[in-house]
């Protein structure tokens, strides 16, 4: 009987680079395809600033992005970035960029936010930031009587006096994760920590749903800013908390010389 030899392949993914200097080469040259990683900090550690980042590598790519933002108004978003050196204006007249206002008081916000996502044109994804929809309040209903065709109905957020089971709390992250997934876009989520949380994430749970997870630290007292690479799919990557500075040229990894 003649002996098969079988060459195995080495497997080659594909990676997005970052935009962030330094940060590419911790992660064997960028995030995953495709992939989904959450960033989470403390107010003023740097999550929109590397969200800029992230979404201007890829204008300058010649991608097609997406910045779908919760707490400011487009307006808002785009003056912050154009302030730190990201104009993002021309990208949106020539439809390479698309920045969209989420308003969670109205009851077709996943509609609204699920229609963008999956209309397929889009490479990158910025969702800025999930803690707002993980904490809107939403019940499992009768498929009969729902109208909005997502399998969940959701009540007035004025109205409801107590809080999210995790159950409950799983399945509405999951449904966001769902949407990114299916759109075949890398992705950036942010989570917003208090300064002294020790989690990965406001709601606990996104962290294991997510492909990839960064924490960004900022410690007043010491003057001085920290990436840690928690979770990252299918890359090799220290988990020692790496030295960062926010300057002129955004989120820069210290390098440190011997």
């Amino acid at each position: 009987m003649q002996e098969e030899t079988y060459q195995s392949e080495k497997f080659i993914m594909n990676r997005v680079k970052t935009g962030v200097n330094g940060l590419d080469d911790l992660i064997e040259g960028g995030f995953p395809e495709k992939s989904i990683t959450l960033v989470s900090g403390s107010p003023g550690a740097g999550k929109s600033i590397l969200c800029f980042q992230f979404i201007y590598e890829g204008v300058n790519n010649g991608e097609n992005v997406l910045y779908l933002t919760l707490d400011k108004r487009e307006e808002g978003i785009l003056l912050q970035a154009k302030k730190l050196g990201y104009d993002f204006q021309p990208a949106i007249e020539n439809g390479q960029a698309t920045f969209r206002y989420l308003n969670i008081n109205k009851k077709l916000v996943y509609e609204t936010m699920s229609n963008e996502i999956l209309s397929g044109k889009y490479d990158r994804i910025v969702l800025d930031s999930i803690t707002p929809l993980s904490e809107m309040p939403l019940f499992l209903a009768d498929t009969q009587n729902n109208m909005n065709g997502s399998g969940y109905s959701f009540v007035d957020t004025e109205n409801q006096s107590t809080g999210l089971s995790g159950p409950v709390q799983r399945k509405h992250i999951l449904f966001i994760m769902n949407a990114l997934e299916s759109s075949e876009a890398t992705t950036i989520i942010t989570s917003e920590l208090s300064l002294s949380s020790s989690n990965l994430s406001r709601d606990g749970i996104s962290e294991f749903l997510a492909d990839g997870v960064i924490l960004l630290k900022a410690d007043p007292t010491m003057d001085r800013r920290k990436l840690s690479i928690f979770k990252m799919r299918n890359t090799k990557h220290t988990l020692k908390p790496q030295d960062i500075q926010i300057n002129e040229n955004g989120i820069t990894l210290v390098r440190k010389t011997m």
